[in-house]
């Protein structure tokens, strides 16, 4: 408990320091009483590792610190309070009775006394207050309490860390390679069985789930199973949830309130007559597998399961044929993991320091885990004996605590934490066993249970962003290594139940009706988790509630009505899919409220008393289809710093969103040209955006409604904005007149982003022209930009230039027959082109869906090869002369190009420049002849419907080839290094002019046998692997389901929806016109036998409710999921 004392007294005394001068504290009069509460505090804060020592012997100890934990928590309610008051006194806020007495030409005596009465009651309650805390500290307990010296978790946070290279990844060091190979070939080896099961078995945090992790994602692993499926079970699992994630993984749809027997039905037919892979991680129950999976899998044609558990006898019950134990780290690996993860180049660097060194790796009890958080903890002090033996001395004092050595390991990385992280830290363990973390969900909870320290010209956002880096830097979290920026994370289950002791006394997780009044009155954060229908809150007689956090985010479930009458103190409110259809004029008075989740409810309004939410930071309203206006009340949340509109059908809104100073992120912000009426308006205008200055994200949609912007300056001075989505609605067949082309090109030119902007989307934009600031100065920060459905621009926008930019996406650009060097974004008659580099850090480049691009050339007079013939020669050879010393993609290392069906050729300078290129992928490029001249490609190529293509060579360092629908084929050579080749079951005829000589020159080269596999039917006809992602592709699909739940960064669409009359297409959709768009599969792709059933199942869908599609992009560079695209 004196661990997060430790904390909220730290946070309590920054609070008080701060708030004291603040002109609504001032205003009541109440500064002295205050400074006395803020020296009381800083008193008993000297005192509490001392109390800590003694707690666990002396019972009356203990006693004192609970109090002392409620009276604190106190002192952070009545601040609120203070506040809240306070600000209705001040003349320029709009609910105040002195601003509405100013309208008035009499003077009001009621407001007076009103006033009077404010801070009468305000004055009262922190005398009583500072009663208690008085009491506290002249308690006996207290006067026995020595002042400590002991450091508190010290230094400041680290910079922004974004590296995804922070962390040795290989926590068993070469161990982990020899153990992957050995059971990737048991796997292979048994590919055919019926049902095949082993199991990875060893203590917690030894690195079982990393070595699981290594044979999952095994790319021979991959193509030996039709379906693979990985599920974290934990010890609490949901039987329901846990067969949604099979069924998630494995793309199929499932709907609310369906049955555990309907779910496993599913499942198997599903994978009725396929091979089949599935991985239960962190299995604590047998009955996981025998009662639950087990039937389900039953109709597998081939089946592997890999379990991964702490007891082997979990594995004897359930039946596994091999198991596979990870031992301990030996001390001399666990030494060098030690100094490794310190950051320390060399180990004679730490030479001297190798005794007391091997004396923590052992005090670590050799757990991968522990070593790498201890290391993490030791980077923070003086690479010296004297201070690795400090804190040898200081594990031994904090081991009484603990029964374990690894928890009291763990629990010294802890108490290094300063206390704003200890306090986020432990704030994650509210969060499911396993359950994903996301970067811009946790640290908008940590600001509103205000963990989060302001700091003097940042924003309150970015310093939680430092601190969930932090976190993560300290490997205290985990991030996902395939997302960009580490924007997800999970917490290790050892990490996350040193979490759930130190905060029991604070925290529940489970069912809330099991609870008794007094357990229930002295929770502050509880995560609702019930197997019912309804969370059913406990009987609490007239205790009072001191709950501040409180989520329901564990599927449908309906909400005990008296929640918003019981729950007065609270903070965080999450009901994100709970069977929510109305919020009670009541939520106005939860004064404390800073975070409101009705993310996917059906609620169809909001009731004006919202606007009584003074400290209200976080509307997200994600996916309330039912919604279609924001209440009068939205503007006057004056403490709104977040405001999620995504994918609803809010149309009306209030006039003076500019009113909200402190809003910074902005999504589906829907703009209109406002209308006559005083109060609601269609839309809000965009100069009503100019008044927000401290905007980090921002989405518009619906640009096609403003007909004019009387400024450009509406956006240039954002200096924190960080990420724009500007999207105009598609209309469909009908045509757009020159009046609307040219005033969409208007707009876009006015919108002139700020130079600190990193993230761009343009979605659906019908203008011919492109704005003149794309590919200027004004994007030299910018690192990920997404071009999408550009119908009518004829060139691509001269974009080579921009100096920051790592991921680049077009998607739709179909009116582009060529690609020139206006591209590359300079000319060969510019003075100094040839000395210049085009793309200089591009990573990704991925075009898709340019239907009528022909021509690709860098370089003005460069001649297509396919055109052949000496003067084509002669004119390349000029060419190459004159573009020597201009450098293309130095950087770039995935190469997509996907339906561009009449592009005839790659330049040849692509080929030759791209040093860094690992990964090429050509699929639906019809009209491509030939494959030649990429000497540095060094690890994958794809070759998927290209029938035109008759020719591969000269890619001397490709690794792996897969070959899918080019019946033209008849010649590859050229690529010494292959060491795999995948073929389809349509290649084979045609493969059989080259394999053989591919065969021979690999036995030649490198004495053994060239891997020759045959392509899944699952992989040609499904989805395309993008580096351990799946993006779906215009490919055959033979059940809708394959599309309806996969990971895929579109959503279909479909128009003219008439029997056996499908236009569908895959097309990012905002559905902000009307029209129930649903998710559908593609119909005209389906095979000829299945269209029936198809049809049945298109038809059903369609005439249900709206659906979402989860997305991830490619090794994530960028917009993480649909929800995020607006």
């Amino acid at each position: 408990m004196a661990a997060i004392l430790e904390s909220l007294l730290g946070s309590c005394a920054s609070k008080l320091q701060n708030i004291i001068t603040d002109e609504a504290i001032l205003i009541l009069g109440v500064e002295e009483e205050l400074r006395e509460v803020l020296r009381r505090v800083e008193l008993i804060k000297c005192c509490i590792y001392d109390a800590e020592k003694r707690r666990t012997k002396e019972l009356a100890v203990n006693n004192w610190l609970g109090q002392l934990r409620d009276v604190i928590y106190d002192v952070d309610e009545i601040l609120d309070v203070a506040r809240c008051k306070g600000s209705k006194l001040l003349p320029d806020d709009p609910s105040s009775s002195s601003s509405k007495s100013a309208a008035c030409a009499g003077f009001s005596v009621s407001s007076c006394f009103c006033n009077i009465g404010s801070r009468r009651d305000v004055a009262v309650q922190i005398r009583i207050l500072n009663k208690k805390i008085e009491n506290i500290s002249k308690d006996k307990i207290f006067l026995t309490l020595n002042s400590s010296t002991q450091p508190t978790g010290k230094g400041s946070t680290s910079k922004l860390i974004r590296s995804s290279n922070l962390v040795e990844p290989n926590l068993v060091g070469k161990e982990i390679i020899h153990s992957s190979r050995k059971l990737v070939d048991l796997i292979l080896a048994h590919k055919e069985s019926k049902s095949y099961k082993l199991a990875i078995v060893g203590t917690g945090g030894v690195g079982k789930t990393t070595l699981a992790q290594k044979i999952y994602n095994d790319q021979k692993v991959k193509r030996s199973f039709r379906q693979q499926a990985w599920v974290c079970v934990s010890q609490d699992y949901s039987e329901v949830t846990l067969l949604k994630e099979v069924l998630r993984n494995i793309g199929v749809h499932h709907e609310q309130g369906e049955t555990i027997a309907e779910l496993q039905r599913k499942v198997a037919e599903t994978i009725n007559g396929k091979s089949f892979l599935l991985v239960l991680d962190d299995v604590w129950h047998p009955n996981v597998w025998m009662d639950l999976l087990r039937p389900a899998l039953h109709e597998t044609t081939a089946g592997v399961l890999l379990l991964t558990t702490r007891d082997d006898q979990i594995a004897k019950r359930i039946g596994v044929e091999h198991t596979h134990q990870v031992d301990l780290m030996s001390v001399e690996v666990g030494w060098e993991l030690l100094w490794k993860n310190m950051n320390i180049d060399k180990e004679k660097e730490v030479q001297n320091l190798r005794n007391t060194g091997i004396e923590i790796v052992r005090k670590c009890g050799r757990l991968p885990l522990a070593i790498k958080v201890i290391a993490s903890a030791l980077a923070g002090r003086d690479v010296t004996e004297n201070e690795w033996k400090k804190f040898l001395e200081k594990y031994a004092s904090s081991q009484s605590m603990f029964s374990d050595e690894t928890e009291g390991v763990l629990y010294l990385s802890y108490d290094e934490l300063p206390h704003r992280l200890k306090q986020c830290f432990l704030y994650c363990a509210l969060y499911i066993e396993g359950t994903i973390i996301l970067r811009r969900e946790i640290t908008m909870l940590w600001i509103a249970e205000g963990f989060v320290e302001e700091k003097q010209g940042q924003l309150l956002e970015d310093t939680a962003e430092e601190y969930y880096y932090e976190l993560i830097h300290r490997n205290l979290l985990h991030p996902d290594s395939v997302i960009f920026d580490q924007a997800e994370c999970r917490m290790h289950d050892l990490l996350r139940q040193l979490a759930c002791y130190i905060s029991r006394e604070e925290c529940f997780i489970g069912d809330v009706e099991t609870l008794s009044g007094k357990n229930m009155s002295k929770l502050r954060r509880v995560n609702a988790i019930s197997k019912k229908g309804k969370v059913v809150l406990p009987r609490m007689d007239k205790m009072e509630i001191k709950v501040r956090t409180f989520l329901v985010v564990n599927g449908p479930r309906r909400i005990d009505d008296t929640l918003f009458k019981k729950f007065l103190l609270l903070r965080v409110l999450v009901l994100n899919y709970s069977l929510v259809q109305s919020i009670p004029d009541y939520i106005g008075k939860l004064i404390h409220l800073r975070l409101l989740n009705l993310d996917y409810t059906s609620i169809s309004c909001l009731p004006e008393s919202i606007g009584s939410l003074k400290n209200l930071q976080v509307l997200s309203l994600r996916w309330c289809e039912n919604l279609h206006s924001l209440p009068w009340a939205t503007t006057q949340l004056c403490s709104l710093r977040r405001l999620v509109l995504v994918c609803t059908k809010i149309n009306q809104v209030p006039k003076g969103i500019g009113k909200l100073k402190f809003l910074t992120d902005l999504r589906a912000f829907p703009v209109g040209d406002g209308s006559d009426n005083v109060d609601m308006q269609d839309g809000w205008q965009l100069e009503e955006l100019s008044s927000v200055s401290q905007m980090r994200f921002l989405g518009l949609v619906r640009l096609e409604r403003v007909t004019h912007c009387s400024t450009n300056t509406v956006l240039t001075d954002k200096k924190h904005l960080k990420e724009l989505r500007l999207f105009w609605t598609e209309r469909g067949e009908e045509p757009y007149t020159e009046e609307d082309v040219s005033n969409a090109q208007n707009v876009l030119e006015q919108l002139i982003p700020p130079r600190n902007l990193e993230n761009l989307t343009i979605s659906r934009f019908f203008g011919r022209r492109y704005p003149t600031w794309l590919g200027t100065s004004c994007l030299s920060s910018v690192i990920h930009l997404l071009l999408t459905d550009l119908r009518s621009c004829v060139e691509l926008p001269p974009i080579g230039q921009l100096p920051n930019l790592k991921y680049l996406k077009i998607d739709g650009a179909y009116a582009v027959t060529k690609v020139g060097p206006e591209f590359v974004g300079c000319r060969n008659s510019d003075p100094v082109w040839n000395e210049l580099v085009a793309f200089p850090k591009l990573e990704w480049l991925i075009i898709m869906d340019m239907p009528n691009w022909e021509e690709w050339s860098f370089f003005e007079e460069e001649t297509a090869e396919d055109e052949g013939g000496e003067d084509g020669a002669a004119e390349i050879r000029k060419d190459d002369v004159r573009s020597a010393g201009y450098q293309l993609f130095p950087r770039l290392m995935v190469l997509d190009l996907f339906n561009c069906h009449k592009l005839r050729a790659l330049p040849r300078r692509l080929g030759e420049d791209t040093a860094s290129l690992k990964e090429l992928r050509l699929i639906g490029t019809n009209n491509l002849k030939a494959l030649e001249d990429f000497p540095l490609l060094s690890e994958l190529l794809i070759i998927q419907k290209c029938e035109s293509l008759e020719r591969i060579s000269n890619l001397p360092q490709v690794t792996e080839l897969r070959v899918h629908g080019c019946p033209n084929l008849s010649h590859v050579e050229g690529v010494g290094s292959l060491q795999q080749l995948g073929l389809g079951e349509d290649m084979q005829e045609i493969s059989s002019c080259w394999v053989s000589g591919l065969q021979e020159q690999h036995q030649r080269l490198h004495g053994d046998d060239l891997d020759i596999y045959t392509l899944s039917t699952s992989w040609t006809e499904g989805a395309v692997h993008l580096s351990g992602q799946s993006m779906m592709r215009h490919t055959k699909l033979r059940r809708p389901v394959n599309v309806e739940g996969a990971q895929n960064h579109y959503n279909l669409q479909v128009r003219n929806v008439v029997m056996g009359d499908f236009a569908v297409k895959f097309r990012v959709r905002s559905r902000i016109d009307g029209f129930n768009w649903a998710l559908v599969a593609v119909y005209g792709a389906a095979q000829p036998e299945l269209k029936a059933e198809f049809l049945a199942d298109l038809v059903r869908i369609c005439g249900s409710s709206e659906r979402r599609v989860g997305t991830k992009v490619p090794s994530g560079y960028g917009a993480n999921s649909f929800e995020g695209n607006i």
